[in-house]
């Protein structure tokens, strides 16, 4: 199995490649000031006592507290460079990461929580500004502590070697024991993440239909399955922790006493009772530290996979070369659609060639794949096979951000977004003048719609377009499709919530698009959207039954249906 590329991850990581290594040389010289506390003992108990001299314990005294100071300092530097680094990560992989959010439902291959890859980069951002990093790069100063605690004497040298044994097991253990209940706690997270924002976004359905205690169940259900299986992961690491705690207490009691042994046995001086005992507890500190923090680095390890899974599945895209605006002609060329990430072929062999100033309606049953087309003909979707073209130009030529300039598009559900009216209308451009906001609003005829608001263009709307009517939120949806005249519109179900006015100022819209030299498609199922167009296309189960002229099409294709005759009243009695 082909291993996640990461190299994004690592590329952002060796960008603060100083920064760690600032870190790696203050914790060098953090364990070494360590030392103080020990060296600080044996000196007052081998010389300060036997010679009771107190010049010499205040200047040992002044000293330490010198160090201790020194060491206070790095600590607070070490723990600023770790927080800084996160973020210096967050902010390398933010921009990448939201690509993703909004790309992957686009490829099929958005997790079961769409914003999972976000709390992916939270949770390594907080790993690393957190005490777990401290921990790692104290690690490789173990050795050095049980080489002076052998100094000190052999056995206590061998107790602690014992002691670290012990805790490395302890972490080997935590490690196993807490993989499983983790990835279960996050699938089940994100199952209970899914529900919350499933029953947020149909709030109104629930409540209209007395659906929301059986919904509330549900998630119950799944927030209790989460809840269990995060318990079970912080009893684990909690447990481990606790023992590893107790263990390096335990062990500095030991060597306390296996100094005062040795001490009796007169084969060390008093002084290496309580510098033992110190050294020890300290040189077990990291693995204590690491054990206790191994929840987060466990998190952090699983939210480094999901990413590097992401990144390789979504390599970000490149710049390619820029194109002239298209002017001339629209060319599906056998064009089969699947959608992302389903084998399932939904439209097949579909091609036609539109020329500046037509407009062609796409008519044909629900699931007859019109949808799905309309998804490849603006590039949401690539073609399974066969290409569209603009121009003579296939649509993976452009980037997404200058083949947006050029196309117009009306989804079924029109969702705007939080902001004012004309920033929606104007796809947020922050280089938007007034007069082309404008001129989009008069070309879908809601002009005079949005100066009836409340604060007119400025007027302020809710998550997804909340405030209006959905035959306004409709218009200004067309009105966002026109801005900045591009040549491709196209509109699916434009006037599934418009009156007799807002109809009639689609059809104008449309007829503007063709007199602009533009060219617009509308799918439709009610008649009276494709009165300003001229070419209409037939679908049913995926494929084309017809193109042509409206007219011919219409009467080759639509064919009015029998009408039943009333029986006569003495067919009826003699029936009877």
């Amino acid at each position: 199995m082909r291993r996640p590329d990461s190299s994004e991850l690592i590329s952002a990581l060796s960008s603060c490649r100083v920064a760690f290594i600032g870190v790696a040389a203050m914790s060098g010289l953090v364990n070494v000031l360590y030392l103080t506390g020990s060296f600080f003992m044996l000196e007052v108990y081998d010389r300060v006592i036997p010679s009771r001299s107190v010049p010499t314990l205040v200047g040992l005294m002044v000293l330490a507290l010198v160090l201790y100071g020194f060491q206070g300092v790095l600590e607070t530097l070490r723990s600023r460079v770790l927080t800084r680094v996160g973020a210096a990560l967050d902010e390398a992989l933010s921009g990448r990461v939201f690509d993703l959010v909004v790309r992957a439902p686009l490829k099929g291959a958005a997790p079961a929580d769409g914003l999972l890859p976000l709390r992916d980069l939270d949770q390594l951002r907080a790993f690393l500004g957190g005490s777990g990093p401290s921990a790692f790069f104290d690690l490789p100063w173990i050795p050095i502590y049980l080489a002076i605690c052998f100094l000190f004497h052999p056995l206590i040298g061998v107790a602690a070697v014992a002691g670290a044994g012990v805790l490395a097991a302890l972490a080997l253990l935590n490690d196993r024991a807490t993989q499983a209940p983790a990835r279960a706690a996050t699938g089940h997270g994100l199952r209970r993440n899914g529900l919350a924002e499933a029953g947020r976004r149909n709030a109104e359905v629930l409540a209209a239909l007395g659906m929301q205690g059986r919904f509330a169940t549900r998630w119950a259900v799944a927030n209790d399955a989460y809840r269990q299986a995060h318990q079970r992961v912080s009893d684990v690491a909690g447990g481990y922790g606790a023992m590893s705690k107790v263990f390096r207490t335990a062990l500095q009691s030991a060597v306390l006493a296996l100094g005062a042994w040795l001490v009796i046995n007169g084969q060390a001086s008093a002084g290496i009772i309580i510098a033992s005992s110190i050294l020890v507890s300290r040189a077990l500190a990291p693995a204590e530290l690491a054990i206790a923090n191994w929840k987060g680095f466990v998190q952090a390890r699983q939210s480094w996979g999901r990413l590097s899974e992401l990144f390789a599945r979504l390599p970000a895209p490149g710049q390619p070369h820029a194109l002239p605006a298209p002017t001339q002609s629209l060319q599906v060329e056998g064009v089969s659609v699947a959608p992302p990430g389903v084998q399932r072929i939904v439209v097949q062999d579909i091609s036609f060639t539109l020329q500046a100033g037509q407009g062609l309606g796409i008519i044909g049953p629900s699931a007859s794949g019109k949808s799905s087309l309309v998804r490849a003909l603006v590039g949401l979707w690539p073609p399974a096979r066969g290409k569209v073209r603009l121009d003579g130009a296939a649509l993976d030529q452009w980037s997404h951000e200058d083949l947006g300039r050029h196309i117009g598009f009306l989804p079924q559900e029109v969702e705007l977004f939080a902001g004012t009216v004309a920033e929606n209308i104007a796809r947020f451009d922050p280089a938007a003048s007034p007069e082309a906001v404008i001129a989009a609003a008069r070309a879908a005829g809601v002009h005079e719609v949005v100066l009836r608001l409340t604060e007119g263009y400025d007027t302020r709307l809710g998550e997804g377009g909340a405030g209006l009517s959905a035959g306004q939120r409709q218009r200004i949806g067309l009105a966002r499709a026109l801005y900045g005249d591009p040549f491709l519109v196209v509109l699916d179900e434009p006037n599934s919530n418009l009156d007799a006015e807002g109809e009639n100022a689609l059809t104008q819209a449309i007829l503007g698009v063709r007199q602009r030299g533009g060219l617009c498609l509308v799918i439709a199922h009610r008649p009276s959207a494709l009165a300003a167009v001229d070419l209409v296309l037939v679908m049913a189960e995926g494929r084309a039954q017809a193109v042509g002229p409206k007219d011919e099409v219409f009467k080759r294709v639509l064919r009015p249906a029998p009408v039943p005759v009333p029986a006569a009243p003495n067919a009826i009695q003699e029936s009877a």
